[in-house]
Parts: structure tokens; sequence; C-alpha cells
């Protein structure tokens, strides 16, 4: 397919056989599925390794948990900012300015820990 709208002709061809398989995916479960499901007693009641569960549903989970799992996503998503960094900055035409702005960017991380630090966020109690 050349052409200026031969690529939109092939991202059409990919989206209809797309959606072929997608209704012949639900065809095929609606012609291969049984008439009518059994139902064994007990299906619909949850439980925990194999054990009934016992007591309310309801649980209190400490907002501290939370804040260490939300500064680990937030440390480790900077983080992988530092790769691209330095794989660049050996190339020419990447000299002090990449560094600052490594440098700015790494104070700000610096910041941000020091910041959790003292307000006594990452102690364990």
């Amino acid at each position: 397919m050349d052409g200026y709208l031969g690529s939109y002709a092939t991202l059409g061809l990919v989206a209809a056989a797309g959606v072929l398989v997608f209704v012949g995916a639900f065809a095929a479960n609606k012609l291969l599925r049984p008439a009518a499901p059994a139902e064994p007693p007990g299906k619909y009641v949850s439980y925990e390794s194999g054990i009934d569960p016992v007591g309310g549903d309801w649980a209190q989970a400490q907002i501290r948990y939370y804040v260490y799992a939300y500064l680990y996503v937030l440390f480790a998503v900077e983080a992988v900012f530092l790769f691209p960094w330095a794989v660049v900055f050996d190339r020419p035409g990447f000299g002090w300015a990449t560094v600052t702005e490594m440098g700015v960017f790494v104070a700000v991380l610096a910041l941000g820990i020091l910041y959790a630090w003292r307000k006594k966020i990452l102690t364990w109690t």
C-alpha cells in the first residue's frame, strides 16, 4: 500500500482484524458455553486460603504503609530519569549544562528525602 493514505489503510486493516478477533471470540464463547451453567452450593462464598472467613469484612490499614509505598514509587520513578542522562552524558556537546541540570535534579530529590526525614515520615514505629 503506497501513497499518502497507505499507512492509514494499513492501520484500518489492523483495526478491522482486531474487531473481527474480538467479535469472533465472543461469538465462540456464546456458542460453546453450557446452556444452563451449574451453580454448586457455596460458589459465591468467599474464603481465605481455603478457610471460611470468621468475623467482619472490614479492616483498617494504617496510613504509614501507604506513605512508604508512595515515597518508594516517587523516588524509584525519579531515579529512572538518571539512566537516560547517563547515556547522553558522554556524547559531545553535553558538557557542563547536563551536569548542572542533573545537579539541580538530584538536589530536588535530596530536598524531598530530607523533608521526609525531618518530618519523621521515614521512622518506623
